[in-house]
């Protein structure tokens, strides 16, 4: 089994995007609205069964591969058939994102059928100076109260409730499912979350989110009862900044991120331990080598993916690589496990 070089893999959106990615990656323009790549993803965008999964460099579909020898990719095979407990984005916000919200593991077990729901991270690669995403209430908010801002489709009402956080290159930052968040303009992010694609919408204004898509179907107040009324006290806990200096194998994100997921900053000379991993070269050059497997040279912008049976494995050379892994209670197997 051998660390593999992916092709692009992107995919269209409602919202502006694309340059900042494209010029990231070193790929022709895509179009401006064409801000995300999903990278090693084996789920697809919901309600879009084809749009989304990726696929290795001999055309193969990833998640085909990992349901013929979920042992060699994963290292074990008690998962779902080609779940492979992580999902990576490039997400490139041309313009803010509306006000959303995802489910927790628990609201999605009761009402979506599935053992995932959506806490995801980012780390931000680019930003302008003024860029900032906005992440929980800054106060109590009973669900009386968000179910009048979403009726009112108030945006600024939404916005002034929440924490607006200044983001710069190599922030992290958290966000928990049931959170409601957005996206501020001018970023450019690698996102990690759990390996589904299930967004409830507060805000469409800015959108042209189908009906089904704001509530995923399910009726108005189930879905809004996914909404963490509470305030958060600490919104600096959910966020963690990497200096561009900093050498090793280092986490980039609170240690609350990890029984979700994993993402680490890493630089030459320190062994990441077997298993599936999702890697994005941030700058440089040099050369991934794996105890099974022989040397894979890797450049700036590029995306691999790193199966179990690769062994453990190291880069080499003055290059730093984002990796990304599935987190301490994957498998899920069905069962609300955080």
């Amino acid at each position: 089994m051998q660390p593999q070089l992916l092709p692009p893999n992107v995919v269209p959106h409602w919202y502006a995007g694309g340059p900042a990615l494209a010029a990231w990656r070193g790929l022709p323009p895509v179009g401006d609205r064409s801000p995300e790549e999903w990278v090693g993803a084996t789920v697809a965008r919901y309600g879009e069964p084809t749009l989304g999964p990726a696929r290795l460099e001999d055309g193969t579909l990833l998640r085909d591969a990992v349901i013929a020898d979920p042992r060699d990719w994963l290292g074990r095979d008690d998962g779902d058939p080609g779940d492979t407990g992580v999902l990576v984005k490039l997400l490139d916000a041309g313009q803010r994102l509306p006000v959303h919200v995802h489910p927790t593991r628990t609201y999605a077990t009761q009402h979506l059928g599935c053992a995932y729901g959506k806490t995801e991270a980012w780390f931000i690669l680019e930003a302008d100076d003024d860029a900032a995403v906005w992440v929980g209430w800054r106060e109590d908010v009973d669900p009386d109260r968000v179910s009048a801002l979403v009726d009112a489709q108030d945006a600024d009402a939404m916005l002034a409730l929440m924490h607006r956080v200044p983001v710069r290159p190599g922030d992290g930052v958290l966000v928990p499912g049931g959170t409601p968040h957005a996206i501020g303009a001018g970023i450019l992010l690698v996102e990690a979350q759990e390996p589904t694609d299930q967004s409830i919408l507060l805000e469409r204004t800015n959108t042209t989110a189908s009906d089904d898509e704001v509530f995923l179907g399910l009726p108005r107040d189930v879905a809004l009862s996914v909404v963490d009324t509470a305030a958060l006290s600490d919104v600096a806990a959910l966020t963690r900044h990497t200096a561009a200096h900093v050498a090793g194998f280092v986490e980039v994100l609170p240690e609350e991120a990890a029984p979700f997921f994993r993402m680490d900053l890493l630089t030459s000379g320190v062994d990441v331990p077997a298993g599936f991993a999702i890697a994005v070269v941030l700058s440089g050059a040099g050369a991934l080598t794996g105890s099974q497997s022989r040397a894979l040279d890797v450049t700036r912008g590029q995306t691999l993916v790193v199966p179990a049976g690769s062994g453990d494995w190291h880069v080499d050379g003055d290059c730093r690589l984002l990796v990304c892994r599935p987190g301490t209670t994957w498998p899920p197997n069905g069962k609300a496990s955080a």
